[in-house]
């Protein structure tokens, strides 16, 4: 059983955030989950309360990080402190760069990385004077990856990943903890999405439960980085030779 008593999941009421507030209150934790979609959300919840029954829902759009900030501060008291906190919602955001707007890009960073980074400042206040905490958050492969047609979307992880980095640096020795969780793959509503050209990738893909069970893990591990499924050496394969990295996003993608 998982020595955490409360965690707040958000984007969770499908996919990598549903199936990680299951496997958390499987593991013995109560969860306070957060989403827009009120019915799938009702799901999620009634899973989760028939091994954590004093689980709760929250319905929000978390695109304004001001509202996402007090919504961390509302669940932390209606859960008597939360122990950790999964910043997992997230949109995609799939535009040929040369047909990206503004407005589009605005968007993925106040979902993808303003509301994320607002509700983990909100709570961290309370996790440095209780002494500890982990914050959790999720990115992308495509946070070390800057992957063709998802300019918005990878510099909206590149983001969170830079964040989480430093915050874990100047947290060191307080107690709190940060995890940077990197998926890949996997098998979401992300892939079909309004509003998003049609993803150029179409190969396997991961189940939700296996990140959801490497997120649970994460939280009591002491490693900061973990990518589900591993591919930590295409990451290095970039760093080490860009233009070979440059060339496979052009056989993915095409050269337009």
């Amino acid at each position: 059983m998982s020595p955490v008593r409360t965690a707040l999941v958000t984007g969770a009421s499908s996919g990598i955030g549903a199936a990680t507030a299951r496997v958390l209150a499987e593991r013995g934790t109560t969860v306070g989950i957060v989403a827009r979609r009120e019915d799938r959300l009702a799901a999620t919840l009634a899973a989760c309360q028939a091994n954590a029954p004093e689980s709760r829902m929250w319905v929000a759009d978390l695109s304004e990080p001001d509202a996402a900030a007090a919504l961390a501060l509302a669940a932390w008291d209606a859960l008597d402190g939360i122990d950790a906190l999964v910043n997992n919602a997230g949109i995609p955001m799939r535009r040929h760069v040369t047909k990206l707007t503004l407005a589009e890009t605005q968007r993925v960073m106040q979902v993808n990385f303003h509301s994320p980074v607002a509700m983990s400042l909100a709570l961290l206040p309370r996790m440095l004077e209780r002494g500890s905490g982990t914050v959790v958050n999720v990115s992308s492969l495509g946070g070390r990856l800057g992957i063709t047609t998802e300019a918005a979307y990878s510099a909206s992880k590149f983001a969170l990943c830079g964040f989480s980095e430093a915050m874990a640096a100047d947290l060191a020795g307080t107690g709190v903890k940060v995890r940077l969780v990197l998926p890949g793959a996997i098998d979401t509503e992300i892939w079909d999405q309004p509003g998003n050209d049609p993803p150029l990738y179409n190969g396997p893909k991961v189940a939700a439960e296996v990140v959801a069970a490497g997120i649970a893990d994460a939280i009591d591990s002491e490693r900061f980085e973990h990518y589900l499924p591993d591919m930590r050496q295409v990451v290095e394969m970039k760093t080490t030779d860009f233009d070979a990295f440059v060339e496979g996003m052009l056989s993915m993608g095409g050269s337009s």
